[in-house]
């Protein structure tokens, strides 16, 4: 997977995330485990979403019963282990699946990557990008690198990621204290501030880039129209 393809989704599903319902809203992992058990087509234990997303137990209990309240994922207690709950989407969560990856496909501006694919292919997309971890500071750190040594102000990273001013900000702030970023004044009394990568914000960025270089988008059956599409990509 391309850099830019992962940060084209990642924007688009951050805008559709800010028109939903708080109480129905899914962080980006919740997403990405309803788009696994989509195209897996079977159950699957709590362990094996664990081990596919490198997430602790307690974790994936939290993200598995926030979709299970929600209706969109059914759970049942493992006849041996009854601590590996096994994980099956229900009919509304197929619904949301559709739905969403339909809504993250719209948000795609045109020229961007993946402005012409299919939501079917967004949603393999989102399976193979819920295997890496990257939170709000992981994916600023992203979107500083696209903005090349000569930095980003606030505006620009919120444009570029899709997240509100605030998440950015605080994500800034933290970056700052761990030493990954700094911020300096554009010009003299101005009050738009410019943010840079130091060498170690850098380094954080290649490793990151590596890990996502090495994700492999599964494929669906093949069609021509896929073939023409995916040519278009």
């Amino acid at each position: 997977m391309e850099l830019r393809e992962y940060m084209s989704i990642r924007r688009a599903y951050n805008l559709v995330r800010q028109d939903i319902e708080a109480k129905r809203r899914l962080t980006f992992s919740e997403f990405a485990i309803l788009c696994r058990l989509k195209i897996s087509g079977r159950g699957l234990k709590t362990s094996e979403i664990a081990e596919y997303q490198g997430a602790l137990r307690p974790t994936m209990t939290h993200r598995t019963k926030h979709l299970s309240n929600l209706g969109l994922i059914s759970s049942v207690k493992g006849s041996v282990d009854r601590r590996n709950v096994v994980c099956t989407v229900t009919d509304d969560g197929r619904a949301c699946v559709r739905d969403l990856c339909e809504r993250t496909r719209a948000q795609i501006l045109p020229g961007q990557s993946l402005s012409r694919t299919t939501a079917d292919r967004i949603c393999r997309y989102i399976d193979a990008m819920g295997a890496i971890p990257c939170m709000a500071g992981e994916l600023t750190l992203l979107g500083l690198s696209m903005g090349g040594e000569e930095g980003m102000t606030i505006s620009d990273l919120v444009n570029a990621l899709g997240l509100l001013q605030p998440t950015v900000s605080m994500s800034v702030s933290t970056l700052v204290e761990e030493g990954v970023v700094t911020k300096s004044a554009e010009v003299p009394g101005s009050r738009f501030v410019n943010i840079r990568l130091t060498e170690s914000g850098w380094a954080q960025v290649e490793d990151l880039r590596a890990k996502i270089s090495d994700v492999v988008v599964r494929r669906g059956p093949r069609t021509r129209k896929r073939q023409s599409e995916d040519d278009a990509e």
